[in-house]
């Protein structure tokens, strides 16, 4: 654990490469298990997807900057952005777990924008119906949706610890 705070306080530049890298890798693995494999995406996916992609501009942000308020402020912000994917990925989890009583096949997010207004569509995906609840991937037992939480989580992790350590030497 030493190591990964020494490593934390002496390299957030290289903190955010690294995350920003892997977040790169995972986005490059969802396309391809769409494009390639013909897994479709479901609205939570595409959501996650999204907060990936933030998540990735952040850290790479995070990676140009220099000063220790710069690190402490965007490390705060992935936070939050990490706190906002987990929480979906937790969300579209359970599901996972406990499915609906009822089975309907969802729409696409593309599809429900085109067709109802942004007020509705919000709502929509995030109420998880259709195809969310379904598991077509697994690695070591664990769904798309489950990793996918467990990264949000690292990273989210990592970035607190970013910010409370530089906080801390900030104040000394």
């Amino acid at each position: 654990m030493n190591h990964v705070l020494h490593w934390v306080d002496h390299h957030p530049r290289r903190l955010g490469l690294v995350v920003s890298a892997g977040c790169v890798a995972l986005l490059v693995f969802g396309l391809y298990l769409q494009h390639v494999v013909g897994l479709e995406p479901c609205p939570m996916c595409i959501v996650q997807r999204y907060a990936l992609v933030l998540v990735a501009l952040l850290a790479a942000w995070l990676a140009t900057r220099t000063s220790r308020m710069a690190h402490v402020s965007s490390a705060l912000v992935l936070v939050v952005v990490c706190g906002f994917g987990a929480f979906v990925a937790a969300r579209q989890s359970w599901l996972q777990w406990y499915p609906p009583q009822a089975q309907s096949c969802g729409r696409d997010l593309y599809g429900m924008i085109e067709n109802f207004p942004l007020q509705r569509v919000i709502p929509m995906v995030f109420k998880g119906s259709g195809d969310c609840s379904v598991v077509d991937w697994t690695f070591l037992g664990g769904s798309i949706a489950n990793w996918s939480f467990l990264c949000f989580c690292a990273v989210g992790g990592l970035a607190l610890l970013l910010a409370v350590r530089h906080l801390r030497q900030t104040k000394t």
